[in-house]
């Protein structure tokens, strides 16, 4: 009877309090928490086509087959928790994985598309703290790089950056290629950089004859490129002096505590990779795969 002291508005907080905390998980799980709901919440980026989008409210994209293939294997249903993309990878794997976004503090029991990368996961703070101490990063599913994507009816080719010097490229805002492209070669291309609010937009704005290039993702760029007339648009084989990074893998990362669901997902992705699943759905979306030189 105490409920009815109270003002009808707190009364209505408890409720949503407590059906929020029925509704979401709030910590990630274990295998054989996992197993025995029959549910693994998996964490997406919104709007990354070609990895993960939703079209229609239909979730589409190469890491929600994957997400899907796990949770088929695991015979367990897959629920998708969507993220935003954070000003770094750290504040999306602190969201989705190891203490939960301030708005809901909901956890994810896996996060996709996590850099693979030795150096970055023992990365330690100023005071020498290990700052990925509660992550496990593992299971490298496709390498990816850097591509451009031109008009071939303004660039004859493009063999290297230097053409950049006389023609405008297009780029996301806030990139490393924008970076790149402004500050590379005593800032020699900076004039000529353009930037869109995403690499769909740039390549819209290429079409448009605003640019007569687009550098961006490897896997963003070959999708992208299977939408245009592929005599008129080409994608160019260049390399890319003085980016830093050429090549880099990504893959999964779990809660530091859950390892045994991380080699369970690592044989999943292992299989993935060696039986051609993995590369059949890069096919599917029209990106380019490439196998991580871990299972070489």
């Amino acid at each position: 009877m105490w409920s009815l002291l109270l003002p009808m508005s707190k009364i209505v907080a408890c409720l949503y309090v407590v059906i929020t905390v029925l509704c979401c998980k709030v910590q990630a799980s274990s295998l054989e928490d996992i197993i025995e709901a029959k549910e693994i919440v998996i964490a997406v980026y919104r709007d990354y086509a070609p990895f993960s989008a939703q079209v229609d409210g239909v979730a589409v994209g190469i890491d929600i087959d994957i997400a899907r293939h796990i949770a088929k294997t695991l015979q367990v249903e897959l629920r998708l928790k969507w993220i935003t993309a954070g000003e770094t990878t750290e504040d999306d794997l602190r969201n989705s994985i190891w203490k939960g976004h301030f708005l809901d503090k909901t956890k994810a029991d896996v996060m996709m598309r996590v850099p693979y990368d030795k150096v970055y996961s023992q990365k330690r703070d100023d005071v020498g703290l290990l700052v990925h101490e509660l992550v496990h990063m593992f299971a490298p599913y496709h390498t990816e790089t850097w591509k451009i994507v031109f008009n071939k009816q303004k660039i004859e080719e493009v063999s290297t950056m230097a053409v950049f010097q006389y023609h405008p490229v297009g780029v996301e805002v806030d990139s490393i290629p924008q970076f790149y492209l402004i500050s590379a070669f005593r800032g020699s291309m900076s004039k000529n950089t353009h930037q869109f609010p995403t690499i769909v937009a740039a390549v819209g704005g290429m079409q448009a004859g605003e640019v007569d290039a687009v550098m961006g993702l490897r896997s963003q760029i070959t999708a992208l490129h299977h939408t245009l007339n592929q005599v008129q648009y080409q994608l160019a084989e260049n390399a890319f002096p003085l980016i830093g990074k050429q090549k880099w893998d990504i893959g999964l990362a779990v809660h530091n505590d859950y390892r045994a669901l991380a080699y369970e997902l690592g044989d999943i992705i292992t299989a993935m990779i060696k039986d051609q699943t993995m590369a059949d759905i890069f096919k599917t979306h029209h990106s380019t795969y490439e196998q991580p030189a871990y299972y070489m």
